[in-house]
């Protein structure tokens, strides 16, 4: 295990890959920690740095009091990209992770070479929609909402498998304090005209059966982005690098290939 001091936040980081390799920052969602790129690891090409963070509040990084910003995650993210010396970074955000990945694109531009933008939205639900599950997480805890969040982020077919559970325990694990304050950061975030401002590759990624943020949410963000990629990918929902993960990596290697050895 590695820590990394970052925004005065301790890190929890896992690197894969060449360590001499182009640098392919990921970028995890809300309720999930770095394993949400275990399948996808091995699928990557060869001669790439991979490094995966635990964003505050998730996973063993640290979980300082909330409510957190966009702000704040962006800079826990710049500040680990310079920590680590990576820069220029591609940089793959899912969800919550996108989100940052697109403020830290716009807000660090000399961090960010490229930028995939899976599952993820300029803005992801209404504020009062997020205060109310804020409101039900500090009643009743995550457990409650176990069924709901997972009905959300899997496809028909991966929901009715064991794994499925597996993703649900590491849900109802992730400390409430992080998850509600990264919930707040997310209410509060529209980045629309930040990411109307992004000049830089981009690939964006959809599943058909993503509930928490629907293919047009991301098409539409895409769009904002002049010259900017977008796949659907079909049978799978808001975690597709988990559902599956095979074609996933068909749909991200030949972006990670195009902007990594240049």
């Amino acid at each position: 295990m590695r820590a990394v001091n970052a925004n005065g936040v301790t890190l929890h980081v896992q690197e894969d890959g060449d360590s001499n390799g182009t640098p392919v920052v990921f970028a995890n969602s809300l309720g999930t920690d770095l394993r949400l790129w275990d399948a996808i690891i091995p699928l990557l090409p060869d001669g790439l740095r991979l490094v995966r963070y635990d964003k505050r509040g998730h996973g063993l990084s640290g979980c300082p009091e909330g409510p957190y910003t966009i702000d704040d995650l962006t800079a826990d993210a710049a500040a680990l990209i310079e920590g680590l010396d990576l820069g220029p970074v591609i940089f793959v955000g899912l969800s919550i992770g996108g989100m940052i990945g697109q403020s830290l694109a716009s807000r660090r531009p000399d961090l960010v070479r490229a930028l995939v933008l899976s599952n993820t939205a300029a803005r992801m639900g209404d504020p009062a929609t997020w205060e109310e599950r804020i409101t039900a997480i500090n009643e009743k805890g995550l457990a409650a909402m176990e069924k709901a969040v997972l009905d959300r982020w899997f496809g028909p077919t991966f929901r009715a498998t064991p794994e499925a559970a597996l993703w649900g325990a590491l849900l109802t694990r992730t400390p409430a304090v992080g998850y509600v304050g990264c919930c707040a950061a997310i209410a509060a975030a529209d980045l629309t005209n930040i990411t109307a401002g992004l000049r830089l590759p981009t690939l964006a990624i959809a599943g058909s059966h993503d509930g928490a943020s629907p293919p047009d949410l991301v098409v539409a963000t895409a769009a904002l982005i002049p010259g900017s990629q977008v796949h659907v990918i079909d049978g799978v929902g808001h975690l597709p690098c988990v559902e599956n993960p095979t074609a996933y990596a068909a749909v991200l290697n030949p972006f990670l290939k195009e902007h990594a050895y240049v």
